[in-house]
């Protein structure tokens, strides 16, 4: 399922990109400071946070060189 998400990232126009982008970066940081306080109860939910900034990034990118 997450190689159909990124791949659904390659048809998304650069502009909700950057949105998305600055969405998940906030969504971490909130886990990471929930975390720390102990309020989190699913730790992998950081983990798919950062994967899902990395598929973002990525796709960007990919688009720059092009």
């Amino acid at each position: 399922m997450a190689k159909k998400e990124a791949k659904n990232l390659n048809n998304v126009p650069i502009i909700e990109l950057e949105k998305e982008l600055a969405e998940e970066r906030q969504k971490l940081v909130d886990l990471k400071f929930n975390l720390a306080a102990g309020k989190v109860k699913n730790i992998k939910e950081v983990k798919k946070t950062k994967v899902r900034i990395a598929q973002i990034l990525t796709a960007k990118n990919a688009r720059k060189e092009n």
